[in-house]
Protein backbone atom coordinates (compact mmCIF):
# COMPACT_ATOMS: atom_id res chain seq x y z
CA UNK A 1 0.00 0.00 0.00
CA UNK A 2 1.19 3.52 -0.79
CA UNK A 3 -0.41 6.85 0.17
CA UNK A 4 0.32 10.41 -0.98
CA UNK A 5 -1.04 13.76 0.24
CA UNK A 6 -0.79 17.08 -1.57
CA UNK A 7 -2.39 20.54 -1.45
CA UNK A 8 -4.60 22.10 -4.10
CA UNK A 9 -7.50 24.55 -4.21
CA UNK A 10 -11.09 24.89 -5.33
CA UNK A 11 -12.83 28.18 -6.19
CA UNK A 12 -16.06 29.20 -4.41
CA UNK A 13 -17.37 32.58 -5.47
CA UNK A 14 -14.29 34.82 -5.52
CA UNK A 15 -12.52 32.89 -2.76
CA UNK A 16 -10.25 29.86 -2.85
CA UNK A 17 -10.74 26.86 -0.57
CA UNK A 18 -7.87 24.58 0.38
CA UNK A 19 -8.32 20.98 -0.80
CA UNK A 20 -6.18 18.06 0.34
CA UNK A 21 -5.55 15.68 -2.57
CA UNK A 22 -5.06 12.15 -1.25
CA UNK A 23 -4.00 9.31 -3.56
CA UNK A 24 -4.02 5.70 -2.39
CA UNK A 25 -2.58 2.89 -4.56
CA UNK A 26 -2.83 -0.77 -3.52
CA UNK A 27 -2.97 -4.24 -5.01
CA UNK A 28 -6.23 -5.30 -6.53
CA UNK A 29 -8.15 -5.28 -9.77
CA UNK A 30 -7.05 -2.28 -11.91
CA UNK A 31 -9.44 0.58 -11.19
CA UNK A 32 -9.60 4.32 -10.64
CA UNK A 33 -12.13 5.90 -8.29
CA UNK A 34 -12.47 9.55 -7.35
CA UNK A 35 -14.38 10.52 -4.18
CA UNK A 36 -14.91 13.82 -2.38
CA UNK A 37 -17.85 15.35 -4.27
CA UNK A 38 -16.02 16.23 -7.48
CA UNK A 39 -17.96 17.21 -10.62
CA UNK A 40 -17.89 15.59 -14.06
CA UNK A 41 -14.62 17.32 -15.02
CA UNK A 42 -12.94 15.80 -11.95
CA UNK A 43 -14.15 12.26 -12.69
CA UNK A 44 -13.17 12.56 -16.37
CA UNK A 45 -9.67 13.49 -15.25
CA UNK A 46 -8.90 9.77 -14.93
CA UNK A 47 -8.34 9.45 -18.69
CA UNK A 48 -6.30 12.66 -18.98
CA UNK A 49 -4.11 11.70 -16.02
CA UNK A 50 -3.42 8.15 -17.26
CA UNK A 51 -2.52 9.32 -20.78
CA UNK A 52 -0.38 12.23 -19.48
CA UNK A 53 1.62 9.96 -17.17
CA UNK A 54 2.27 7.39 -19.92
CA UNK A 55 3.15 10.03 -22.55
CA UNK A 56 5.55 11.70 -20.13
CA UNK A 57 7.63 8.52 -19.95
CA UNK A 58 6.31 7.14 -16.66
CA UNK A 59 4.38 3.96 -15.92
CA UNK A 60 0.71 4.15 -14.99
CA UNK A 61 0.07 1.39 -12.43
CA UNK A 62 -2.35 -1.47 -13.16
CA UNK A 63 -3.61 -1.38 -9.57
CA UNK A 64 -6.49 -0.12 -7.47
CA UNK A 65 -6.26 3.70 -7.31
CA UNK A 66 -8.45 5.78 -4.98
CA UNK A 67 -8.40 9.59 -5.06
CA UNK A 68 -9.99 11.61 -2.28
CA UNK A 69 -10.55 15.38 -2.38
CA UNK A 70 -10.99 16.58 1.20
CA UNK A 71 -13.08 18.03 2.74
CA UNK A 72 -15.53 15.64 1.16
CA UNK A 73 -18.73 17.57 1.99
CA UNK A 74 -17.96 20.56 -0.30
CA UNK A 75 -18.65 20.42 -4.05
CA UNK A 76 -15.54 20.75 -6.22
CA UNK A 77 -15.47 21.58 -9.88
CA UNK A 78 -13.05 21.97 -12.75
CA UNK A 79 -10.05 20.24 -14.22
CA UNK A 80 -7.43 21.98 -12.07
CA UNK A 81 -7.05 18.84 -9.92
CA UNK A 82 -5.50 16.85 -12.81
CA UNK A 83 -1.99 18.04 -12.04
CA UNK A 84 -1.91 17.41 -8.24
CA UNK A 85 -3.56 14.00 -8.68
CA UNK A 86 -1.00 12.97 -11.31
CA UNK A 87 1.84 14.10 -9.04
CA UNK A 88 0.23 12.12 -6.20
CA UNK A 89 0.19 8.98 -8.33
CA UNK A 90 3.86 9.46 -9.28
CA UNK A 91 4.80 10.08 -5.64
CA UNK A 92 3.11 6.80 -4.61
CA UNK A 93 5.27 5.07 -7.24
CA UNK A 94 8.42 6.66 -5.77
CA UNK A 95 9.05 8.83 -8.85
CA UNK A 96 9.04 11.91 -6.59
CA UNK A 97 11.01 12.25 -3.37
CA UNK A 98 9.28 12.02 -0.02
CA UNK A 99 9.36 15.66 1.15
CA UNK A 100 8.72 17.24 -2.29
CA UNK A 101 5.23 18.54 -1.48
CA UNK A 102 6.24 20.33 1.72
CA UNK A 103 4.92 23.94 1.79
CA UNK A 104 3.87 23.54 -1.86
CA UNK A 105 0.54 23.57 -3.70
CA UNK A 106 -0.33 22.55 -7.27
CA UNK A 107 -3.05 23.44 -9.79
CA UNK A 108 -3.36 22.70 -13.49
CA UNK A 109 -5.20 20.83 -16.21
CA UNK A 110 -3.30 18.10 -18.06
CA UNK A 111 -3.23 17.52 -21.78
CA UNK A 112 -2.89 13.97 -23.05
CA UNK A 113 0.78 14.60 -23.88
CA UNK A 114 1.52 15.72 -20.31
CA UNK A 115 1.64 19.48 -20.92
CA UNK A 116 -0.25 21.85 -18.61
CA UNK A 117 -3.19 23.98 -19.70
CA UNK A 118 -4.34 27.27 -18.19
CA UNK A 119 -6.91 27.12 -15.37
CA UNK A 120 -9.20 29.68 -13.74
CA UNK A 121 -8.70 31.30 -10.34
CA UNK A 122 -4.90 31.41 -9.92
CA UNK A 123 -5.04 34.89 -8.37
CA UNK A 124 -7.52 34.13 -5.53
CA UNK A 125 -5.59 30.91 -4.91
CA UNK A 126 -2.36 32.88 -4.47
CA UNK A 127 -4.07 35.22 -1.99
CA UNK A 128 -5.41 32.23 -0.05
CA UNK A 129 -1.93 30.70 0.07
CA UNK A 130 -0.56 33.98 1.44
CA UNK A 131 -3.07 33.86 4.31
CA UNK A 132 -2.16 30.21 5.00
CA UNK A 133 1.57 30.79 4.86
CA UNK A 134 2.12 28.36 1.95
CA UNK A 135 5.09 29.61 -0.09
CA UNK A 136 5.20 27.74 -3.43
CA UNK A 137 2.60 27.24 -6.14
CA UNK A 138 3.26 24.98 -9.13
CA UNK A 139 0.98 26.02 -11.97
CA UNK A 140 0.78 26.31 -15.79
CA UNK A 141 3.05 28.87 -17.45
CA UNK A 142 0.04 30.89 -18.67
CA UNK A 143 -1.09 31.47 -15.06
CA UNK A 144 2.32 32.37 -13.60
CA UNK A 145 2.18 36.16 -14.15
CA UNK A 146 -1.33 36.23 -12.70
CA UNK A 147 -0.29 34.55 -9.45
CA UNK A 148 2.91 36.61 -9.29
CA UNK A 149 0.79 39.61 -8.23
CA UNK A 150 1.10 38.15 -4.71
CA UNK A 151 4.75 38.70 -3.89
CA UNK A 152 4.68 36.44 -0.81
CA UNK A 153 3.97 33.38 -2.98
CA UNK A 154 6.49 31.89 -5.41
CA UNK A 155 4.59 31.17 -8.63
CA UNK A 156 6.57 28.34 -10.29
CA UNK A 157 5.68 28.16 -14.03
CA UNK A 158 5.62 24.55 -15.26
CA UNK A 159 5.20 23.56 -18.90
CA UNK A 160 4.61 19.80 -18.46
CA UNK A 161 4.45 16.90 -16.03
CA UNK A 162 8.02 15.74 -16.63
CA UNK A 163 9.43 19.20 -15.85
CA UNK A 164 7.39 19.30 -12.64
CA UNK A 165 8.84 15.96 -11.50
CA UNK A 166 12.38 17.16 -12.26
CA UNK A 167 11.79 20.35 -10.26
CA UNK A 168 10.31 18.53 -7.26
CA UNK A 169 13.25 16.12 -7.21
CA UNK A 170 15.73 19.02 -7.27
CA UNK A 171 17.06 18.06 -10.71
CA UNK A 172 15.92 21.26 -12.44
CA UNK A 173 15.68 24.83 -11.23
CA UNK A 174 12.68 26.93 -12.28
CA UNK A 175 12.66 30.61 -11.41
CA UNK A 176 9.37 31.93 -10.01
CA UNK A 177 7.37 34.41 -12.07
CA UNK A 178 7.85 38.10 -11.31
CA UNK A 179 5.54 41.05 -11.91
CA UNK A 180 6.30 44.77 -11.71
CA UNK A 181 2.90 46.30 -10.97
CA UNK A 182 4.03 49.86 -11.67
CA UNK A 183 5.36 48.90 -15.12
CA UNK A 184 2.22 46.90 -15.85
CA UNK A 185 0.14 49.94 -14.92
CA UNK A 186 2.04 52.15 -17.37
CA UNK A 187 1.77 49.56 -20.14
CA UNK A 188 -1.91 48.73 -19.73
CA UNK A 189 -3.77 51.76 -18.34
CA UNK A 190 -4.42 53.48 -21.69
CA UNK A 191 -7.71 53.17 -23.56
CA UNK A 192 -8.12 52.76 -27.30
CA UNK A 193 -11.02 55.25 -27.53
CA UNK A 194 -11.19 58.93 -26.56
CA UNK A 195 -13.80 61.63 -25.98
CA UNK A 196 -12.09 63.88 -28.54
CA UNK A 197 -13.45 61.55 -31.25
CA UNK A 198 -17.04 62.64 -30.55
CA UNK A 199 -18.25 65.55 -32.68
CA UNK A 200 -20.73 67.93 -31.14
CA UNK A 201 -23.05 66.61 -28.41
CA UNK A 202 -21.66 69.12 -25.91
CA UNK A 203 -24.64 68.81 -23.57
CA UNK A 204 -24.37 65.00 -23.50
CA UNK A 205 -20.60 65.13 -22.92
CA UNK A 206 -21.10 67.53 -20.03
CA UNK A 207 -23.66 65.12 -18.57
CA UNK A 208 -21.13 62.31 -18.91
CA UNK A 209 -18.56 64.35 -17.00
CA UNK A 210 -21.05 65.05 -14.19
CA UNK A 211 -22.03 61.36 -14.04
CA UNK A 212 -18.39 60.24 -13.87
CA UNK A 213 -17.48 62.81 -11.21
CA UNK A 214 -20.32 61.80 -8.88
CA UNK A 215 -20.77 58.12 -9.77
CA UNK A 216 -24.32 58.81 -11.00
CA UNK A 217 -26.37 56.33 -13.04
CA UNK A 218 -27.40 57.75 -16.40
CA UNK A 219 -30.16 57.22 -18.99
CA UNK A 220 -29.70 58.56 -22.53
CA UNK A 221 -32.67 58.98 -24.85
CA UNK A 222 -32.29 59.79 -28.52
CA UNK A 223 -32.88 58.61 -32.11
CA UNK A 224 -30.76 55.94 -33.79
CA UNK A 225 -27.35 57.22 -34.84
CA UNK A 226 -27.24 60.07 -32.33
CA UNK A 227 -24.09 58.69 -30.70
CA UNK A 228 -25.46 57.16 -27.49
CA UNK A 229 -23.32 54.02 -27.73
CA UNK A 230 -20.24 56.03 -28.71
CA UNK A 231 -20.68 58.22 -25.64
CA UNK A 232 -21.23 55.26 -23.31
CA UNK A 233 -18.12 53.41 -24.51
CA UNK A 234 -15.98 56.42 -23.69
CA UNK A 235 -17.31 56.93 -20.16
CA UNK A 236 -14.69 54.59 -18.66
CA UNK A 237 -11.94 56.76 -20.19
CA UNK A 238 -12.87 59.73 -17.97
CA UNK A 239 -13.40 57.80 -14.73
CA UNK A 240 -10.60 58.24 -12.16
CA UNK A 241 -7.66 55.83 -12.58
CA UNK A 242 -8.10 52.63 -10.62
CA UNK A 243 -6.18 52.22 -7.41
CA UNK A 244 -4.11 49.06 -6.89
CA UNK A 245 -6.79 47.74 -4.51
CA UNK A 246 -9.54 48.31 -7.10
CA UNK A 247 -7.39 46.70 -9.78
CA UNK A 248 -6.92 43.59 -7.63
CA UNK A 249 -10.71 43.41 -7.04
CA UNK A 250 -11.33 43.52 -10.79
CA UNK A 251 -8.51 41.05 -11.48
CA UNK A 252 -9.92 38.55 -8.96
CA UNK A 253 -13.24 38.54 -10.81
CA UNK A 254 -11.56 38.17 -14.20
CA UNK A 255 -9.30 35.42 -12.86
CA UNK A 256 -12.23 33.34 -11.57
CA UNK A 257 -13.92 33.33 -14.99
CA UNK A 258 -10.65 32.94 -16.91
CA UNK A 259 -10.79 36.34 -18.63
CA UNK A 260 -7.84 38.14 -17.07
CA UNK A 261 -6.44 40.18 -20.00
CA UNK A 262 -2.96 40.46 -21.50
CA UNK A 263 -1.67 36.98 -20.73
CA UNK A 264 -2.39 37.15 -17.04
CA UNK A 265 -1.24 40.46 -15.58
CA UNK A 266 -3.41 42.57 -13.30
CA UNK A 267 -5.98 44.57 -15.25
CA UNK A 268 -5.82 48.33 -14.78
CA UNK A 269 -8.51 49.09 -17.38
CA UNK A 270 -11.94 49.76 -15.91
CA UNK A 271 -14.45 47.15 -17.12
CA UNK A 272 -17.03 48.05 -19.72
CA UNK A 273 -19.79 45.45 -20.10
CA UNK A 274 -22.49 45.66 -22.71
CA UNK A 275 -24.74 42.56 -22.59
CA UNK A 276 -27.23 41.97 -25.42
CA UNK A 277 -30.88 42.67 -24.66
CA UNK A 278 -31.64 38.94 -25.00
CA UNK A 279 -29.51 38.18 -21.89
CA UNK A 280 -31.22 36.16 -19.15
CA UNK A 281 -31.54 37.22 -15.52
CA UNK A 282 -28.94 34.56 -14.54
CA UNK A 283 -26.50 36.00 -17.08
CA UNK A 284 -27.10 39.46 -15.65
CA UNK A 285 -26.66 38.79 -11.91
CA UNK A 286 -24.92 35.40 -11.90
CA UNK A 287 -26.07 31.86 -11.29
CA UNK A 288 -25.80 28.31 -12.52
CA UNK A 289 -25.60 24.97 -10.69
CA UNK A 290 -22.20 26.14 -9.48
CA UNK A 291 -22.66 29.94 -9.13
CA UNK A 292 -20.64 32.13 -11.47
CA UNK A 293 -20.43 35.94 -11.63
CA UNK A 294 -22.93 37.75 -13.86
CA UNK A 295 -22.66 40.96 -15.85
CA UNK A 296 -23.25 43.20 -12.81
CA UNK A 297 -20.18 41.67 -11.15
CA UNK A 298 -18.08 41.68 -14.30
CA UNK A 299 -18.78 45.44 -14.49
CA UNK A 300 -17.53 45.97 -10.91
CA UNK A 301 -15.56 49.26 -10.65
CA UNK A 302 -16.56 50.05 -14.21
CA UNK A 303 -19.60 50.63 -16.42
CA UNK A 304 -22.58 48.41 -17.21
CA UNK A 305 -24.12 49.63 -20.48
CA UNK A 306 -27.62 48.47 -21.35
CA UNK A 307 -28.37 49.50 -24.93
CA UNK A 308 -31.97 49.32 -26.16
CA UNK A 309 -32.98 49.40 -22.49
CA UNK A 310 -36.74 48.75 -22.95
CA UNK A 311 -35.99 45.68 -25.09
CA UNK A 312 -34.56 43.80 -22.10
CA UNK A 313 -37.00 41.43 -20.43
CA UNK A 314 -38.85 42.99 -17.52
CA UNK A 315 -37.47 40.37 -15.13
CA UNK A 316 -33.91 41.08 -16.24
CA UNK A 317 -34.32 44.82 -15.64
CA UNK A 318 -35.85 44.26 -12.21
CA UNK A 319 -33.10 41.94 -10.94
CA UNK A 320 -30.53 44.72 -11.15
CA UNK A 321 -32.39 46.72 -8.49
CA UNK A 322 -30.62 44.98 -5.59
CA UNK A 323 -27.06 45.52 -6.90
CA UNK A 324 -27.88 49.13 -7.80
CA UNK A 325 -28.96 49.72 -4.20
CA UNK A 326 -26.54 47.53 -2.23
CA UNK A 327 -23.48 47.42 -4.52
CA UNK A 328 -23.42 43.63 -4.24
CA UNK A 329 -25.47 40.63 -5.33
CA UNK A 330 -26.16 37.39 -3.46
CA UNK A 331 -26.74 34.24 -5.52
CA UNK A 332 -28.40 31.48 -3.51
CA UNK A 333 -28.48 27.83 -4.48
CA UNK A 334 -29.57 24.66 -2.66
CA UNK A 335 -26.11 23.84 -1.31
CA UNK A 336 -24.45 27.25 -1.08
CA UNK A 337 -24.91 31.00 -1.16
CA UNK A 338 -22.33 33.28 -2.78
CA UNK A 339 -22.07 37.08 -2.56
CA UNK A 340 -20.36 38.93 -5.39
CA UNK A 341 -19.36 42.62 -5.48
CA UNK A 342 -21.32 44.81 -7.93
CA UNK A 343 -20.22 48.44 -7.54
CA UNK A 344 -20.80 49.66 -11.09
CA UNK A 345 -22.17 52.69 -12.91
CA UNK A 346 -25.32 51.96 -14.89
CA UNK A 347 -25.59 53.67 -18.26
CA UNK A 348 -28.73 52.89 -20.24
CA UNK A 349 -29.75 54.02 -23.71
CA UNK A 350 -33.12 53.95 -25.41
CA UNK A 351 -35.03 55.40 -28.34
CA UNK A 352 -37.88 57.82 -27.58
CA UNK A 353 -40.31 55.39 -29.22
CA UNK A 354 -40.25 52.00 -31.02
CA UNK A 355 -39.29 53.54 -34.38
CA UNK A 356 -36.92 56.00 -32.72
CA UNK A 357 -38.13 59.28 -34.23
CA UNK A 358 -40.74 60.57 -31.78
CA UNK A 359 -40.30 64.34 -31.49
CA UNK A 360 -37.85 64.49 -34.40
CA UNK A 361 -38.11 67.42 -36.81
CA UNK A 362 -36.17 65.49 -39.43
CA UNK A 363 -37.90 62.11 -39.56
CA UNK A 364 -41.57 61.40 -39.13
CA UNK A 365 -42.56 59.06 -36.30
CA UNK A 366 -44.68 56.08 -37.40
CA UNK A 367 -45.72 55.03 -33.88
CA UNK A 368 -49.15 55.52 -32.35
CA UNK A 369 -49.42 57.30 -28.96
CA UNK A 370 -50.40 53.98 -27.42
CA UNK A 371 -47.27 52.30 -28.78
CA UNK A 372 -45.08 55.10 -27.41
CA UNK A 373 -46.65 54.84 -23.94
CA UNK A 374 -46.33 51.04 -23.95
CA UNK A 375 -42.68 51.26 -25.04
CA UNK A 376 -41.70 53.72 -22.31
CA UNK A 377 -43.69 51.92 -19.61
CA UNK A 378 -41.39 48.89 -19.95
CA UNK A 379 -39.04 50.74 -17.59
CA UNK A 380 -40.61 50.56 -14.14
CA UNK A 381 -40.80 53.43 -11.68
CA UNK A 382 -38.47 51.79 -9.11
CA UNK A 383 -35.76 51.41 -11.76
CA UNK A 384 -36.18 55.00 -12.96
CA UNK A 385 -35.91 56.13 -9.32
CA UNK A 386 -32.44 54.59 -9.19
CA UNK A 387 -31.23 56.51 -12.25
CA UNK A 388 -29.98 59.96 -11.26
CA UNK A 389 -29.72 61.60 -14.66
CA UNK A 390 -31.97 61.53 -17.75
CA UNK A 391 -30.36 63.08 -20.82
CA UNK A 392 -31.64 63.69 -24.35
CA UNK A 393 -29.10 63.05 -27.11
CA UNK A 394 -30.29 64.72 -30.34
CA UNK A 395 -29.16 63.63 -33.77
CA UNK A 396 -26.29 65.67 -35.18
CA UNK A 397 -27.47 67.56 -38.26
CA UNK A 398 -25.70 66.60 -41.45
CA UNK A 399 -24.84 70.18 -42.46
CA UNK A 400 -23.02 70.74 -39.15
CA UNK A 401 -20.85 67.61 -39.20
CA UNK A 402 -17.90 69.22 -41.03
CA UNK A 403 -17.94 72.28 -38.80
CA UNK A 404 -18.07 70.43 -35.49
CA UNK A 405 -14.89 69.82 -33.54
CA UNK A 406 -14.30 66.79 -31.36
CA UNK A 407 -13.66 68.84 -28.24
CA UNK A 408 -11.63 67.98 -25.16
CA UNK A 409 -9.65 64.80 -24.76
CA UNK A 410 -10.53 62.13 -22.20
CA UNK A 411 -7.33 62.91 -20.32
CA UNK A 412 -8.33 66.54 -19.76
CA UNK A 413 -11.85 65.66 -18.66
CA UNK A 414 -10.54 62.88 -16.40
CA UNK A 415 -8.32 65.36 -14.55
CA UNK A 416 -11.41 67.39 -13.54
CA UNK A 417 -13.33 64.23 -12.64
CA UNK A 418 -10.47 62.94 -10.49
CA UNK A 419 -10.19 66.28 -8.70
CA UNK A 420 -13.93 66.22 -7.92
CA UNK A 421 -13.72 62.64 -6.64
CA UNK A 422 -10.85 63.57 -4.32
CA UNK A 423 -13.02 66.29 -2.78
CA UNK A 424 -15.75 63.71 -2.19
CA UNK A 425 -13.31 61.17 -0.71
CA UNK A 426 -12.15 63.80 1.76
CA UNK A 427 -15.70 64.89 2.61
CA UNK A 428 -17.01 61.38 3.22
CA UNK A 429 -13.96 60.00 5.00
CA UNK A 430 -15.17 57.75 7.79
CA UNK A 431 -18.58 57.07 6.24
CA UNK A 432 -19.18 53.39 5.53
CA UNK A 433 -20.03 52.51 1.90
CA UNK A 434 -20.03 56.17 0.76
CA UNK A 435 -17.34 56.96 -1.81
CA UNK A 436 -19.10 59.46 -4.08
CA UNK A 437 -22.11 61.77 -4.10
CA UNK A 438 -24.28 59.10 -5.70
CA UNK A 439 -23.72 56.82 -2.68
CA UNK A 440 -25.28 59.28 -0.21
CA UNK A 441 -28.45 58.11 1.46
CA UNK A 442 -31.42 60.44 1.67
CA UNK A 443 -30.86 60.93 5.41
CA UNK A 444 -27.29 62.12 4.76
CA UNK A 445 -28.07 64.68 2.08
CA UNK A 446 -29.19 67.45 4.43
CA UNK A 447 -25.97 67.10 6.44
CA UNK A 448 -23.53 67.18 3.53
CA UNK A 449 -25.34 69.35 0.95
CA UNK A 450 -24.40 72.96 1.67
CA UNK A 451 -26.85 75.05 -0.37
CA UNK A 452 -27.04 78.83 -0.65
CA UNK A 453 -30.43 80.54 -0.35
CA UNK A 454 -31.03 81.23 -4.07
CA UNK A 455 -30.21 77.65 -5.03
CA UNK A 456 -32.54 76.27 -2.36
CA UNK A 457 -35.39 78.51 -3.54
CA UNK A 458 -34.91 77.30 -7.11
CA UNK A 459 -34.98 73.67 -5.99
CA UNK A 460 -38.19 74.21 -4.02
CA UNK A 461 -39.76 76.00 -6.99
CA UNK A 462 -38.97 72.96 -9.15
CA UNK A 463 -40.77 70.76 -6.63
CA UNK A 464 -43.87 72.96 -6.90
CA UNK A 465 -43.81 73.50 -10.68
CA UNK A 466 -42.81 70.03 -11.85
CA UNK A 467 -44.21 67.93 -9.02
CA UNK A 468 -40.84 66.38 -8.14
CA UNK A 469 -41.00 63.58 -5.60
CA UNK A 470 -38.76 63.69 -2.52
CA UNK A 471 -36.52 61.03 -4.10
CA UNK A 472 -36.22 63.07 -7.31
CA UNK A 473 -35.49 66.22 -5.27
CA UNK A 474 -32.67 64.42 -3.44
CA UNK A 475 -31.19 63.21 -6.73
CA UNK A 476 -31.24 66.77 -8.08
CA UNK A 477 -29.34 67.92 -4.99
CA UNK A 478 -26.75 65.16 -5.34
CA UNK A 479 -26.14 65.97 -9.02
CA UNK A 480 -25.95 69.69 -8.16
CA UNK A 481 -23.36 68.87 -5.49
CA UNK A 482 -21.28 67.06 -8.12
CA UNK A 483 -21.44 70.11 -10.41
CA UNK A 484 -20.21 72.20 -7.47
CA UNK A 485 -17.37 69.74 -6.81
CA UNK A 486 -16.16 70.02 -10.41
CA UNK A 487 -15.88 73.78 -9.90
CA UNK A 488 -14.27 73.28 -6.46
CA UNK A 489 -17.15 75.18 -4.85
CA UNK A 490 -17.91 74.61 -1.17
CA UNK A 491 -21.56 75.59 -1.70
CA UNK A 492 -24.25 74.47 -4.15
CA UNK A 493 -25.16 77.58 -6.12
CA UNK A 494 -28.12 78.64 -8.25
CA UNK A 495 -26.42 77.58 -11.51
CA UNK A 496 -25.57 74.13 -10.12
CA UNK A 497 -29.21 73.40 -9.27
CA UNK A 498 -30.33 74.78 -12.64
CA UNK A 499 -27.95 72.42 -14.42
CA UNK A 500 -29.02 69.44 -12.32
CA UNK A 501 -32.68 70.09 -13.18
CA UNK A 502 -31.82 69.80 -16.88
CA UNK A 503 -30.88 66.19 -16.27
CA UNK A 504 -34.37 65.18 -15.08
CA UNK A 505 -36.21 64.98 -18.40
CA UNK A 506 -38.59 62.22 -17.36
CA UNK A 507 -39.75 64.21 -14.36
Amino acid sequence: MSLSKGLSFSITGLDAMAVTVEVDIRRGLPSYKSVGLGDKAVSEGKNRIAAAIKNSGFEFPAKKITVNLAPAYIKKEGSSFDFPIALGVLKCLNNIKEDAFENTACIGELSLDGSLRKVCGALPIAFKMKSMGVKKLLLPEENAREAAVVNEVEAIPVKDLRQAVSYLNGEENIYPGKLDLEKEYMDSSEYDVDFSEIKGQYFAKRAMEIAAAGGHNLLMTGPPGAGKTMLARRLVTILPPMTVAESIEVSLIQSVIGELPHAGHAGFIRPFRSPHHTASDAAMVGGGAVPRPGEVTLAHRGVLFLDEFPEFKRKVIEVIRQPLEERKITVSRAHESVTYPAAFMLVAAMNPCPCGFDGSSKNECSCTPRQVVKYRSKISGPIMDRIDMHVEVPQVKRKHIRNLEGGESSKKIRSRVTKARLRQNKRYRGLKSVFSNADLRDSQIEKYCRVDNEAYKLALAAVDNYGLSLRAFNKVMKVAMTAADIESSDFIKHEHVAEALQYRNYD
